[in-house]
């Protein structure tokens, strides 16, 4: 993977990806996708080998088969060389929630649901198929994203109701558009995280990526309600910190204000299986 570092300035650097000024008139943005991985808000010391070329794929793939309107423009040729992991996009004013559309009760829902947080139309059981995709939006953050309700969003103002319907309404028919062609490719959609920007004339626009990153991907033969699922996303590796016990330590810190603890270095057979895991996805899925 090649570092653009020294030829264009960088804006930010995510958890993820790194994002640069791109264009004669700075009006689009370089973006970097690395092999680092994250969970639970946290950045792990141990990447994944051609992670960001795979995310980056899979970007560009979702983007020109989703047929809504998105900030995408280009893969990135830099120096005249072709960088799988490097995209165009148009630069967007970034609305500060994150949409995430939820079709199964699993992951933090599924706490939530246990804890009594919240209530839904559907029997508790870990996996269980919600009757219909939901809306849980979160806050976008770079410590920790927090859930927050429809109606906190309007009266913080973060969007105008008009905005917020259109948002809720766009990302549940995005999933549902991703989950059926996870159906074709042998896979479940279990949840989904959305990003949307407005540009200069105020059109909301779809933005940042989509992957297994973004989304719970299951395997549709293997899929069995009350059970952990085979994941082909992230999962793998928030099930194997929740197991060594990283995320009971990192819980405790930060309900306790502490510092938080060092995160462990990903032994290679999980690494290997990541990488097997996101590579498969992007090859079923683009294949359809």
């Amino acid at each position: 993977m090649n570092s653009i570092d020294s030829k264009y300035t960088l804006i930010k650097q995510g958890k993820v990806k790194n994002a640069y000024e791109y264009g004669d008139n700075f009006d689009s943005m370089l973006f970097e996708f690395s092999d680092r991985i994250s969970a639970f808000d946290i950045i792990l010391p141990t990447s994944i080998p051609k992670k960001g070329e795979i995310l980056c794929q899979f970007a560009k793939f979702f983007f020109d088969n989703l047929n809504v309107d998105n900030h995408y423009s280009q893969l990135g040729i830099i120096d005249n060389t072709l960088n799988k992991n490097h995209m165009v996009v148009k630069k967007l004013d970034m609305i500060p929630i994150e949409c995430i559309v939820r079709g199964y009760l699993y992951g933090g829902l599924f706490d939530r649901v246990n804890n009594g947080e919240i209530t839904i139309d559907c029997e508790n059981i870990l996996a269980n198929k919600l009757n219909e995709p939901i809306f849980d939006p979160t806050t976008k953050s770079d410590i920790k994203d927090e859930p927050i309700t429809e109606e906190q969003i309007i009266s913080r103002n973060l969007v105008s109701e008009s905005d917020l319907n259109y948002l809720k309404t766009t990302s549940i028919d995005i999933y549902k558009k991703i989950l059926s062609m996870a159906s074709k490719s042998g896979f479940l959609i279990a949840d989904l995280k959305l990003e949307f920007g407005k540009d200069k004339s105020g059109n909301i626009l779809l933005a940042d990526s989509i992957g297994p990153d973004e989304f719970r991907l299951w395997s549709r033969e293997k899929y069995e309600i009350g059970k952990t699922q085979e994941s082909f996303d992230k999962q793998i590796l928030r099930d194997w910190l929740i197991d060594c016990g990283y995320k009971k330590q990192l819980d405790n810190a930060r309900k306790n204000n502490a510092d938080l603890p060092d995160p462990p270095i990903l032994p290679q057979e999980l690494v290997d299986l990541i990488q097997s895991r996101y590579i498969t996805a992007y090859d079923l899925f683009s294949s359809t």
